[in-house]
């Protein structure tokens, strides 16, 4: 052993004073004698019968990391057995890194499975519903800070920041335009041809009309629009939001007193609870013009009959009700989207995880809503 490390050399006194105990700390307490330490905070550990522990660290003469986690550990588990735990220290540095080693989130160990699949599944279901808690509460918690400040932008509309609104109006919904309407002509025109080939058995091709107009206003056209723009502009919030986190740019907007909700949020869903229904529009024009091109081609339904029967088969009320849906589908994709970019850590590991979750949960409460809707149209009679 060399003569430094010998005059580094870890130490813990420990003195009683009523009912605080007061360890002192002395040399150093870094990863070259983490063992030392971790024997001398277990040694005093096993015996503490003291309400309040108060460790001095003015006589350390060097801390880091593995030396503030130990004492940062130390302090959490006294704390669960009911005992305050205090720090004295002089150092600047050394309140530095002990805050920073607290504000980490040190994942615990992983659990070992047991054997047991039925014992698995039953892990499994409990997680997912504790998961499924926690996203609720999340999504409740946004919509309490959105309610407060739409609130306030009611007697101050300014607070809504139109250009914000405008710059996420042209990303959302002008960028969509060419795929939405793409995707929504070659499915009626996969409708239409479906359809078309079971009819014509029995000599009803003139009701793939009726099929292709109903199906594509009321159900297709919005959920259609919808899932491509949960991966589209849902995935970009997730991954814009999550940049910003990682690159702790939301923490200087909160640090200079902007509300993130305000600032980040609210512009997005406005603009994407105004786009989906416009998309949802084009979508259903595209979709019906594929399907007509179909009808021509593989029927021999000319274009003026195909208008003619579409008349007969649909009213604006059947437009609408694919329209109605929209503005709610919207705001559970933006608000899954915001949501889920907030929780990014600081990884680009974790930005995935959240995009990926983003698009599948938005993908699902859409379906979600979309039954929920037709439920109730049913259940009205409309």
């Amino acid at each position: 052993m060399k003569l430094t490390d010998k005059m580094d050399a870890p130490d813990l006194v420990t003195a009683e004073d009523g009912a605080l105990l007061l360890l002192t700390a002395s040399g150093a307490w870094g990863i070259r004698q983490g063992a030392s330490c971790e024997n001398l905070i277990n040694q005093v550990a096993a015996s503490l019968t003291h309400s309040v522990i108060c460790v001095d660290l003015k006589a350390v003469s060097f801390l880091d990391t593995a030396g503030a986690w130990l004492l940062q550990r130390f302090q959490m588990e006294q704390a669960e057995q009911g005992r305050e735990v205090r720090f004295l220290y002089e150092d600047e540095r050394f309140d530095i890194l002990l805050k920073e080693v607290d504000r980490q989130e040190v994942d615990n160990p992983t659990e070992e499975h047991s054997g047991n699949s039925f014992v698995n599944y039953l892990e499994a279901v409990g997680e997912a519903t504790r998961q499924l808690g926690r996203d609720t509460r999340d999504v409740l918690a946004m919509l309490g800070s959105l309610t407060a400040t739409i609130t306030a932008a009611a007697t101050h509309p300014s607070r809504l920041r139109p250009i914000s609104i405008g710059v996420q109006f042209q990303r959302s919904c002008m960028g969509a335009v060419p795929i939405v309407c793409l995707m929504s002509f070659l499915i009626g025109g996969i409708i239409a041809q479906q359809g078309g080939f079971y009819l014509k058995q029995f000599g009803a091709e003139i009701f793939v009309v009726d099929l292709s107009g109903i199906l594509v206003l009321r159900e297709i056209g919005v959920i259609l629009t919808a899932i491509m723009v949960a991966g589209r502009s849902g995935s970009a919030y997730t991954a814009e939001l999550g940049s910003m986190k990682m690159q702790e740019e939301i923490d200087a907007l909160q640090v200079t007193g902007l509300r993130v909700t305000e600032v980040l949020i609210l512009p997005r869903l406005v603009a994407l609870m105004i786009a989906l229904p416009i998309l949802v529009f084009l979508a259903n024009i595209a979709a019906l013009f594929g399907a007509g091109l179909t009808c021509w081609w593989y029927l021999g339904i000319v274009p003026h009959s195909f208008i003619a029967q579409l008349q007969a088969a649909v009213t604006v009320d059947t437009l609408m009700v694919g329209i109605v849906k929209a503005p709610f589908m919207a705001l559970i994709i933006g608000l899954i989207a915001c949501m889920e970019g907030m929780k990014v850590e600081g990884s680009s590991e974790s930005l995935g995880r959240h995009t990926t979750v983003s698009v599948v949960k938005s993908i699902f409460m859409v379906i979600v809503v979309d039954g929920v809707f037709a439920v109730f149209f049913a259940s009205i009679g409309f």
